[in-house]
């Protein structure tokens, strides 16, 4: 499969491709094809059967009334029905489960004044010796039934974490040890940042790596939160990116770690007096296809979407069934999961290669501008983020902007649709 970025490069590939297949050199590759795992969701009420109308690789156990204070009220009891839900509803879906391990319960808290959500104390350094029992009876309890172990929820804010960067890096080692040890396969991703509070940032995520630098990395993937600010668009999640990519680098951040977003929408209120906004029809689905897209770009492994909930004034993008948001969650994993994928900026535009000389395939699409695209030969249909499809001429040059298209065959057509339609 293909896919295009960049206006003035999309016009020179464009050229190139008007009387054959031939594909421009790519920013970024896959060696394997991307699972759909890649395409993650957040279901705070997926304990009591909710079921989204959307293909789900992935559910981030997060705000599902099962964090480890809720579970582990007491020392010596647990709460485990409510867990028990959420871990069986998910697996029913074949979504694979990523489960916050913190944050820390009331009777386990060094400072039982540091945080209050979901429970007293829940931003402060645990116990030591409870945590690392809390992490070995989830472990054995749950085995193959969770993918993946979060170790904590922002630790960057205050209302989630007021322990060093350290402390977390010892907690993070701590897990990882004992997670290995029961769970071999397991993957453990590191405490989630986010990076719109610049300042926030800053005061952990670059601290928190040499931490881990120094434990020798007892991680799988790192994880960041990129929500813009209340007024941000595609652009500024793109910014937020590159400047993680700049701090792991820094880091020396061993190749085999991946990077995740575990938590990411837009028209988010804040920080401040920013208001939020609702991002509906056409430009919800785009942006959410965007957001998908550009994690092939960006080297991103992994990305969930917060949340699927009815409209609120929290969100700006509404996931539920029927919404934009959630036909351009459909549609961009219709495209993607399962591909090859081979992306690059061409001038204006963004273009991602998901097919071959053969069978060519691309999706197409502008950051920031406009540019013209010369469909290639062999393709027989264009379809936007909103699933609305058209059959295309070979050699018809086509401007694009923001809206990403895809571009491909009769058969990846039949199968983009076959795919579309297990929502």
């Amino acid at each position: 499969r293909l896919i295009v970025l960049d206006a003035n490069v999309l016009f020179a590939a464009s050229v190139a491709l008007a009387g054959s297949t031939v594909l421009v050199a790519p920013a970024a590759s896959a060696t394997n094809p991307l699972p759909e795992e890649a395409f993650g969701m957040h279901v705070p009420t997926v304990s009591q059967g909710t079921t989204p109308g959307v293909t789900l690789g992935s559910i981030r156990l997060w705000d599902s009334g099962v964090a480890w204070g809720q579970v582990q009220q007491r020392k010596n009891r647990f709460w485990w029905n409510g867990m028990n839900d959420a871990i069986a509803r998910s697996n029913e879906q074949g979504a694979e489960i990523l489960y916050v391990l913190g944050s820390t319960p009331r009777w386990a808290a060094k400072n039982k004044k540091q945080g209050t959500y979901p429970n007293r104390g829940a931003a402060s350094m645990p116990k030591r010796a409870a945590w690392k029992r809390w992490v070995r009876t989830v472990t054995q309890r749950y085995g193959d039934s969770i993918g993946a172990y979060q170790i904590w929820n922002e630790a960057n804010l205050k209302d989630f974490w007021r322990g060093s960067p350290k402390q977390m890096a010892i907690l993070t080692a701590d897990a990882y040890r004992i997670i290995k040890r029961y769970d071999p396969t397991a993957t453990v991703v590191a405490a989630s940042s986010t990076v719109r509070l610049e300042k926030a940032y800053k005061r952990f995520f670059p601290k928190y790596l040499k931490q881990l630098r120094k434990r020798g990395w007892p991680i799988d993937a790192v994880a960041i939160h990129t929500y813009p600010d209340g007024r941000g668009t595609p652009a500024d999640r793109v910014r937020y990116i590159n400047q993680t990519r700049v701090d792991m680098r820094r880091a020396n951040v061993p190749a085999r770690i991946q990077l995740w977003d575990t938590e990411v929408n837009y028209g988010i209120p804040g920080p401040g007096k920013i208001k939020g906004r609702e991002i509906t029809g056409g430009q919800a689905a785009d942006w959410v296809a965007q957001t998908y897209l550009e994690n092939l770009m960006l080297g991103v492994d992994r990305a969930y979407w917060y949340y699927w909930a009815p409209a609120n004034n929290r969100i700006g993008i509404t996931m539920q069934d029927g919404t934009p948001g959630a036909i351009g969650f459909q549609a961009v994993s219709s495209w993607l999961s399962g591909a090859f994928y081979s992306c690059g900026e061409q001038g204006e535009l963004n273009i991602c290669n998901l097919g071959d000389n053969i069978n060519p395939e691309a999706v197409v699409w502008s950051t920031d501008s406009a540019g013209t695209y010369t469909v290639p030969a062999g393709v027989a249909w264009q379809c936007n983020s909103l699933n609305q499809c058209n059959p295309v001429a070979p050699g018809s040059v086509i401007t694009i902007g923001s809206s990403p298209q895809w571009f491909g065959t009769q058969a990846a057509y039949d199968g983009n649709q076959a795919f579309f339609a297990r929502q």
